[in-house]
């Protein structure tokens, strides 16, 4: 079911979740390799999805920066998982591409295993937003990724991207197809939030969502 603007969520935790959001937020540790990963802290949300999604984008979107996180035109230019202390109060994790991108086989292999690596051994992983871009749909390098976070018991949450450039008839379609296919994917998450970062459609209701994960003392 896709998550309608506003819908059960109060302006008074759209604006909490505004400022927490709006703190200092700092990239403090980069991690190719599961030896080189920070110690866990911070409740963390992860951002994943296929090369050029607009991960990059959205974090910039959420944190209301432009520069936050690195945005580029070519695809796997983010080949680490980075991690951005936010307020000392949530862990931000921008993590590879998958899918097509600019970097030999072993290199993408590399990474890969690494995120999954992560994803699976993260106690302090709140939730992972599994990033899809509404001109695309899901694609089979998505359903990789969402079939092993459901053998692993990882809750993930399908944020669809770009939906500026589509119609609300095609947001609607994916959102139909996605409850359809739900019973597969244990894991996944029942709300679909469709955002924007260009136009800043779906950001504070995103922020709400996280904000209630980490915080949920705030939200009740």
């Amino acid at each position: 079911m896709q998550q309608e603007s506003g819908a059960e969520i109060d302006q008074e935790q759209l604006e909490y979740s505004r400022k927490l959001f709006a703190g200092n937020c700092q990239f403090f540790a980069g991690s190719a390799k599961n030896e080189n990963l920070p110690p866990a802290g911070l409740p963390e949300i992860a951002f994943a999805g296929r090369s050029n999604v607009g991960k990059s984008s959205l974090i910039n979107a959420l944190t209301d920066r432009k520069t936050l996180a690195r945005t580029s035109r070519t695809p796997g230019r983010t080949q680490q998982l980075n991690f951005f202390n936010l307020d000392n109060r949530i862990t931000l994790v921008d993590m590879p591409g998958y899918g097509y991108a600019r970097a030999s086989k072993s290199r993408i292999q590399d990474w890969t295993t690494h995120m999954y690596d992560y994803l699976k051994g993260r106690a302090t992983l709140k939730r992972l937003c599994m990033l899809v871009d509404a001109r695309h749909g899901l694609k089979a390098s998505d359903e990789n990724l969402m079939n092993e976070l459901d053998k692993a018991a990882v809750v993930y949450q399908v944020i669809l991207t770009k939906t500026d450039k589509v119609s609300k008839t095609t947001v609607l379609e994916f959102s139909k197809n996605f409850d359809r296919m739900r019973k597969e994917h244990p894991a996944g998450h029942p709300d679909i939030i469709a955002t924007s970062a260009r136009k800043g459609v779906g950001i504070p209701e995103l922020r709400a969502s996280l904000a209630a994960l980490v915080e949920p003392h705030q939200f009740r």
